[in-house]
């Protein structure tokens, strides 16, 4: 099944280890694919033939501390947009489509700012931006509790507070997409049907938060998500880049997303009908096609 896919390492100069899939036609068009929260390199679905009759290399990467790869605790978004940029380098790419969603984002965006020769063209889906006050209670329970703790900085009460969901996923993945399944539109619930999606999505999840050291990652990574995009210089970015949102998102609030794209003059925003989070699942060709049509 996985015949198409390599396993790939790296050691960074601080001597964490960066882990990366390189999957799909060996000789293709590259496209760094980066994972949502929390999400590890096995982000790939079961059917990969949309990638594959497209000619292209997916370069399938994780964050510190999810899944194979080293913890960096204290970390915002810069770290991981310089590892992406040692990932190309070891993988011989130069320059490649960037393509993420969710907690992806503002990874993205880093790397778009710090590494612009390195990116043709970026695509972020229902991607996590930064928050209003009044955006936060609508929003599914799981990250509507962690803002609130997170602006007091106490992590044994953030620790706390995720230690049930994580253990929730561990049995069972799917539950850490459940309450965006049962609290957004019908488009959402549809993506439960499709066993590529679901049995990805399970995989990387498992891989992604399967040790202790993985989920204090996950905290690190939901401390960075809510507190610390002043790491990310907006104004340096100059790729052009499409962003997808429904505005039935109960995990990433609509409004966030359209505030944060209005501040980047080469984005374009598009809502997806009838979505919410799990907005573009359907519609991978498409999105697809888009993002390649702008290199």
């Amino acid at each position: 099944m996985d015949e198409d896919v390599v396993e790939r390492r790296l050691t960074r100069p601080d001597g964490r280890v960066v882990a990366w899939l390189d999957c799909c036609v060996a000789d293709g068009i590259p496209v760094l694919k980066i994972p949502g929260t929390p999400g590890a390199r096995w982000d790939i679905r079961e059917d990969r033939s949309e990638w594959i009759d497209r000619g292209l290399r997916m370069l399938s990467t994780e964050r510190p501390g999810f899944g194979a790869s080293t913890r960096l605790p204290g970390r915002a978004f810069h770290e991981h947009a310089d590892d992406l940029a040692a990932a190309l380098d070891a993988s011989g790419v130069e320059r490649a489509f960037v393509l993420g969603g969710s907690g992806a984002a503002p990874h993205i965006l880093s790397f778009l700012s710090r590494h612009p020769d390195r990116a043709v063209a970026a695509t972020i889906l229902v991607g996590g931006a930064p928050l209003n006050a009044d955006e936060v209670d609508g929003m599914i329970e799981i990250n509507r509790s962690e803002w609130y703790l997170m602006q007091s900085g106490d992590r044994e009460a953030v620790r706390a507070n995720l230690r049930p969901y994580w253990e929730e996923m561990l049995a069972d993945p799917l539950a850490a997409i459940r309450d965006v399944v049962e609290t957004g539109p019908e488009g959402d619930r549809r993506a439960l049907d499709d066993e590529s999606y679901v049995a990805g999505f399970d995989r990387s999840v498992r891989e992604a938060l399967s040790t202790e050291e993985n989920f204090e990652a996950w905290i690190d990574e939901s401390f960075a998500l809510t507190l610390r995009w002043d790491d990310i210089d907006l104004s340096a970015i100059s790729t052009s880049l499409t962003w997808y949102h429904g505005r039935g998102d109960t995990a990433a609030p609509f409004t966030a997303a359209q505030r944060l794209v209005a501040r980047l003059p080469t984005a374009t925003f598009v809502e997806v009908e009838d979505a919410g989070h799990l907005a573009g699942y359907d519609r991978v060709g498409e999105i697809l096609d888009e993002l390649l049509s702008r290199g």
